[in-house]
């Protein structure tokens, strides 16, 4: 059965081969790569296999020609597997796209066909110790020198870290610019390049088998062949694809909901108190009714959102609505649901407890919530 408007037998055919597939391949394997920190590279290489990596790459570089509607099916089943997974959807929704609209045909002929395949696994890092949001303001630098850059600097928090042998970075090509945003850049640096090298595997709260971690760049020669696009315009790269990111992110926060409404019904139907299913208490049912209501509304709003960016409309200030609220939204339900389970929700072996730690970093990356506010403020006339 279609979940949206937008989609067709085909779309249906996809998730259902998908969703067999995570139901083979990852389900009983996720708490294991919970346990180990790691989603392994070899399950990487069977979504190549199947198709599940990049279908939106041109068929001319090994992928299925297909639009982003197949890709919010994807992000959609992993989520519903775990949020471990989102290293994924940054993959094909996030870095390979950039790739894809700004590479020149040399570069993508030299590494779409290896995102597809899984042989080679993308980062991006932005996030330094020192800036988060304030893209700006980066200090990593990238001098060139002759037909190289020399590449200095620091990144943090990066999905993928450990995982990625392809890292799309952004660097500051003119550290003097004015304004700042002007000296952005952006750089491809392979796995194995002289004085690239990679951090610990940061420890987080939730997301824990989702590989994240520090990057060290130290007099790094990455050869000029490998910027994207063109010199000084890194900033508008970032800007124009953020948009994108911050969908997926929404659409993740919204599929959370959705498994937890889900999860939270089967249990206070079975699960008694007082003689009777805790879903027959009025306070049960109040909590419940309010919580699909959420879920309506969420599901309502970003199938349009999703709608309009297929068609290529402008959605900076929706996306910055939906990627605020839906990922507060879900924080508030995991809560719920966590109580609602009582102190069987606090266990490790029930999925809610997981989604409880896993779900608040989504109000936090892909731009914090208060910056989604100040964009959403901005495009209202409130300079």
């Amino acid at each position: 059965m279609a979940k949206y408007r937008f989609e067709t037998d085909e779309h249906v055919m996809f998730r259902d081969s998908l969703r067999k597939f995570l139901q083979k391949e990852a389900v009983p394997n996720y708490d294991k790569w919970e346990k180990e920190r790691r989603v392994p590279v070899a399950f990487w290489k069977k979504l190549g296999e199947m198709g599940f990596l990049c279908p939106q790459v041109e068929d001319k570089y090994g992928g299925l020609g297909l639009d982003f509607s197949f890709g919010v099916i994807i992000g959609e089943e992993l989520e519903r597997v775990g949020s471990g997974l989102t290293g994924v959807g940054l993959h094909n929704d996030i870095v390979v796209p950039y790739i894809e609209s700004y590479g020149t045909i040399e570069q993508k002929e030299r590494w779409l066909p290896g995102c597809v395949s899984a042989d080679i696994i993308t980062a991006i890092a932005m996030t330094e110790p020192g800036t988060g949001s304030d893209l700006a303001n980066i200090q990593t630098t990238a001098i060139k020198d002759g037909d190289h850059y020399i590449v200095n600097g620091q990144k943090t928090f990066i999905t993928n870290g450990i995982n990625g042998n392809l890292v799309l970075l952004a660097v500051k090509t003119d550290p003097h610019a004015s304004p700042k945003h002007r000296g952005v850049s952006l750089l491809v640096v392979e796995e194995g390049t002289t004085g690239f090298t990679k951090g610990r595997k940061l420890d987080k709260v939730g997301l824990h088998s989702q590989d994240t971690a520090e990057l060290f760049f130290e007099d790094c020669r990455v050869p000029v062949a490998n910027l994207i696009g063109e010199e000084g315009k890194g900033f508008s790269y970032l800007m124009e694809k953020l948009q994108q990111e911050r969908l997926v992110v929404a659409i993740a926060a919204q599929t959370a909901s959705e498994d937890m409404l889900e999860m939270t019904l089967e249990y206070v139907k079975s699960r008694k108190a007082f003689g009777k299913p805790i879903g027959s208490f009025q306070n049960t049912q109040f909590k419940l009714a309010e919580i699909a209501t959420k879920v309506e509304i969420g599901k309502a709003f970003i199938e349009s959102l999703i709608e309009d960016h297929i068609a290529g409309k402008d959605v900076v200030t929706k996306v910055s609505m939906a990627k605020y609220w839906l990922t507060d939204t879900a924080r508030e339900i995991s809560a719920e649901c966590m109580q609602l389970h009582g102190g069987y929700g606090y266990m490790e072996e029930y999925k809610i407890a997981r989604r409880y730690r896993d779900i608040p970093v989504a109000s936090i990356y892909a731009g914090t919530n208060e910056i989604m506010k100040v964009i959403i403020a901005k495009n209202m006339g409130l300079n």
